[in-house]
């Protein structure tokens, strides 16, 4: 019970891997906010997950500012406080770089990173005012290093989320408010299947850069989620964790074999 008496907010929250960090924090005695879009499966995952005594459920929609701070607001109306802010909500649209639009290039910005550096900001306010300290955890991506073109937008804003990391756990760390993040390789989840394993070629592809010969399952980030989020990891910050399977460190493909 290594979180127990601690309140977490996950933003996209609802499914992937934000129901995957939520369920692992209850695990690990957390108290826990999730805020999605998703409304029906927000209220299905309350009910999975032990109901509103452990997890309660708020629209949120991460690109407004303002939705963002009603978020953080019904987390301490409902559990008092919030000690853990996990900036997970994301999207992946796969576009060739030359056909991605204004609109394209906004909508993924104002989700993935807008939405992650007003969710650092206000739960951080938040934290300060409770004088005792907190962790913010960002859900960034291999890609915030690695050049997919095709997925461009996506990993701009995860390089943009690379240095939100840095520059809010320094600016944090006076007021004993950890900042790190979690940088996936390919996980099994929706957002994979839709954006990365559109066809055999590409499951291939990724196949042959990641060396542990799999996809990641949505637990074993959620694991890397709960370990940052307690005291185990208290002298971290300013540093993504990469659960990748080995990619960020392979510098060749390996055979694959035909499935």
């Amino acid at each position: 019970m290594k979180l127990k008496d601690k309140v977490a907010v996950i933003t996209g929250g609802a499914q992937g891997l934000g129901r995957a960090c939520a369920e692992r924090f209850i695990a690990d005695g957390a108290k826990v906010v999730i805020g999605d879009i998703a409304g029906s499966e927000m209220a299905q995952t309350q009910e999975d997950l032990g109901g509103a005594d452990v997890i309660r459920a708020v629209e949120c929609d991460v690109s407004r500012r303002e939705e963002i701070e009603r978020l953080i607001a019904c987390a301490v109306d409902a559990f008092g406080r919030v000690d853990i802010m996990l900036n997970n909500a994301g999207i992946a649209r796969a576009q060739d770089f030359l056909d991605i639009t204004e609109a394209d290039y906004n909508t993924v910005m104002d989700i993935n990173l807008k939405g992650a550096f007003f969710g650092a900001q206000i739960a951080a306010r938040q934290m300060i005012a409770q004088g005792e300290g907190g962790v913010i955890i960002n859900m960034s991506s291999v890609n915030a290093h690695l050049a997919i073109p095709t997925l461009a937008t996506y990993a701009m804003s995860k390089g943009g989320m690379k240095q939100l990391t840095s520059v809010a756990a320094v600016a944090l760390a006076p007021h004993n408010i950890r900042v790190v993040a979690i940088g996936p390789g390919t996980i099994l989840t929706e957002l994979a299947a839709k954006a990365v394993f559109s066809s055999d070629a590409a499951r291939r592809s990724v196949m042959s850069r990641t060396p542990a010969g799999r996809c990641g399952l949505p637990s074993e980030v959620a694991s890397v989620a709960s370990f940052l989020a307690s005291d185990d990891a208290s002298y971290i910050t300013g540093q993504t964790i990469y659960p990748d399977g080995g990619r960020m460190v392979l510098n060749y493909t390996v055979p694959v074999a035909d499935a």
